[in-house]
């Protein structure tokens, strides 16, 4: 594996601001990142997928800092502002079993391509 804090930087620019996401966060998610991914399945695509679980981890983590202790990002299904309300389909991209993953949009692709590396049969 290849990625360190300034490479995901560099493919996630959204995450520069090192006052939102210091280093030490991005290091410590990482380091998870590598112990949880199994290299023989992720093959080539593992340093994408290290990445996308950090985005995630990190964009929870930023909302926890931010005053929101625990905060799974759930997509808003309405609102309303005076005499004014919106409303989405949120189950348009709800993903069957995917729990906290889908509390990101980066959650949401980790969780699709852990899918994918999880198909076929594997030989011991």
């Amino acid at each position: 594996m290849s990625v360190d804090a300034a490479k995901f930087r560099q493919d996630f620019p959204e995450f520069a601001d090192t006052t939102k996401y210091p280093d030490a966060m991005v290091n410590f998610w990482l380091g998870f990142a590598v112990l949880m991914l199994n290299a023989d399945r992720w093959g080539a695509a593992l340093d994408y997928g290290v990445e996308l679980m950090v985005a995630h981890e990190v964009t929870l983590a930023a909302a926890s800092k931010a005053g929101k202790p625990g905060a799974i990002l759930a997509p808003q299904s309405s609102k309303t502002v005076d005499k004014v309300s919106v409303s989405y389909d949120t189950s348009a991209v709800k993903l069957e079993n995917a729990g906290h993953w889908a509390g990101t949009s980066y959650g949401m692709q980790f969780f699709q391509m852990a899918r994918m590396m999880g198909a076929g049969g594997v030989q011991l």
